[in-house]
């Protein structure tokens, strides 16, 4: 009798023990922009909605947007592509599709494409717009933006790639870049040598001053194809599968 429940305390423990280990749940899809995390205005989100949409009425390709507060501790690669799969983006046999996901308490994010589109986005080009587009905006906590722009980003290439037109214009741009103390610091050694050579010529250095003060832009703001209030429905979630391809990294 003792053995039997000794034996029954490891099921049942074991059991409990599996439950911990088992994967983070996967949520059903609300639609285009599907924010769990809450960290999307609601600005961000209707502009992304609008892109999503036309991208999706127009080439039936969709671009989903995911955020999570966080995944249990999963893995994110894995998990995203768990998702990606759940969800089936895109229809069965085309396998058109492209997943931004990010995850918040883990501070990682995964952008997956579906099979049909690696040939247009490549994880060459995925992996530069995530540089360029999103992740300057994830690592000052702005998701919108980010979001924003990395759609943006995506629904050009698709549009130059079928031939479409996209309504309105949402720029496509980068992330102001933070200077510095250091970024500065060869600015202040050549504006001293300056003033101290202009002691004896009549003190002209304050004319450089602008020259020397008035520089950088940071990230240069690229612009594109329009996007605008294309207000189409949700709908092209259909059995699509991804191919592993993509993107993904912390911030």
């Amino acid at each position: 009798m003792r053995y039997k429940k000794a034996l029954l305390g490891i099921v049942i423990l074991f059991l409990f023990s599996f439950d911990a280990w088992a994967d983070a749940p996967i949520p059903k899809p609300k639609g285009l922009v599907n924010d769990f995390a809450g960290v999307i205005s609601d600005q961000s989100e209707k502009k992304i909605l609008s892109i999503a949409s036309e991208i999706l009425n127009k080439t039936e390709i969709p671009i989903v947007v995911v955020t999570m507060p966080d995944i249990g501790g999963d893995e994110y690669n894995d998990y995203a592509s768990r998702l990606y799969s759940s969800w089936g983006i895109g229809r069965k046999g085309e396998d058109k599709g492209v997943l931004l996901f990010v995850t918040i308490k883990e501070r990682k994010m995964r952008i997956e494409t579906g099979y049909g589109v690696e040939g247009i986005l490549p994880d060459g080009l995925v992996g530069e717009i995530r540089d360029r587009y999103m992740i300057p905006y994830f690592k000052k906590d702005d998701f919108g933006e980010g979001l924003l722009m990395g759609t943006a980003a995506f629904a050009q290439v698709i549009a130059k790639n079928t031939g479409i037109t996209l309504d309105g214009k949402v720029p496509v741009k980068r992330a102001k870049k933070e200077k510095s103390a250091l970024g500065i610091l060869p600015v202040i050694i050549i504006l001293i040598f300056i003033m101290g050579l202009s002691r004896r010529r009549g003190g002209f250095w304050f004319i450089l001053l602008p020259f020397l003060l008035g520089g950088g832009r940071g990230y240069g703001s690229g612009s594109g194809g329009g996007f605008g209030g294309f207000s189409g429905g949700f709908g092209g979630f259909g059995g699509g599968m991804s191919g592993g391809g993509g993107a993904g990294g912390g911030f």
